[in-house]
């Protein structure tokens, strides 16, 4: 059943069960024309700029901090229908710490791992950071929808093991230690222009795209300005709604045009300074954050 929103804003009792459970869904933020007009900016990107002279694989800039070089994802994340909604989990003041897209081409057989999205982002076992799945196309059971752990965001950050395997979209394809049954898990069936919300320690993780359509997740992770970076030397994020009283995060600013000079010179300097915290301690490195 779809969360029902008050004026646009989550009720008392949904902001309770995020809390509870760790999670919440589904969530509609978007329209079907809007939806759609999201899936065309995409897909005209990947057409237009696959070959397009890019100094890094178009696919590093989809999977790591696009808002910083693609306009109409900063629209996305900064569109009122998805800030009231976060707004309920956050508070007032709120930054987009990364936005991305997690994208399963039609049968194939790319997985997530099960993990907690903490894990290696050097801000420690937080509750100031909400993670926004906002599906562009119908995330299913059938073309590898998201599975969460119940109540598993009460947990500190758990031993996670890296396994570098190809089919894994994660950066280092991260799998939390512990054994998790299929009962255990919650599938997050979403359809175009609905989104979920989790919280960063919610175990969770997806199975292969056995559909005929792509499997399309817009990722925005949204996180409060008191929040700080505790491994790195400097960390970024983006204005949303609000104010920074704080000044934990050196703010990056919208880009005007695709893959703009500027933009793409401030994206290796994030690359480079987040790396440095993602892949501590990695055995090997990623193309993602080679």
């Amino acid at each position: 059943m779809t969360v029902k929103l008050e004026n646009g804003r989550l009720a008392e009792q949904d902001v309770a069960q995020f809390w509870r459970d760790g999670f919440l869904f589904p969530i509609r933020v978007f329209c079907a024309e809007e939806v759609a007009a999201a899936r065309t900016s995409l897909e005209d990107i990947e057409r237009d700029w696959l070959d397009g002279g890019l100094p890094l694989p178009l696919n590093t800039y989809k999977r790591v901090n696009a808002q910083v070089v693609m306009p109409f994802l900063v629209d996305i994340a900064r569109r009122p229908t998805i800030l009231d909604v976060v707004e309920g989990i956050l508070g007032p003041d709120i930054l987009i710490y990364a936005a991305e897209f997690f994208i399963k081409e039609p049968r194939t057989e790319s997985i997530v791992s099960m993990h907690q999205d903490l894990t290696y982002w050097g801000l420690g076992a937080i509750d100031g950071l909400v993670t926004a799945w906002l599906a562009l196309s119908p995330a299913t059971v059938e073309s590898g929808c998201m599975d969460f752990v119940r109540g598993s965001h009460k947990q500190p950050i758990l031993p996670h093991e890296d396994t570098f395997d190809a089919k894994n979209l994660l950066s280092r394809g991260q799998e939390v230690k512990v054994d998790i049954a299929d009962e255990e898990k919650t599938p997050f069936m979403l359809q175009p222009g609905e989104m979920s919300l989790h919280h960063g320690l919610t175990i969770h993780g997806s199975g292969p795209n056995g559909s005929d359509d792509r499997r399309i997740g817009c990722v925005i992770r949204y996180v409060r300005p008191d929040m700080e970076q505790k491994v790195g030397a400097v960390d970024y994020a983006m204005a949303a709604r609000g104010e920074d009283r704080f000044g934990n995060f050196i703010h990056t600013p919208t880009p005007n045009s695709l893959f703009a000079p500027e933009s793409l010179e401030l994206y290796d300097n994030m690359r480079a300074a987040q790396a440095k915290v993602m892949m501590r301690d990695a055995k090997k490195p990623t193309e993602i954050y080679s």
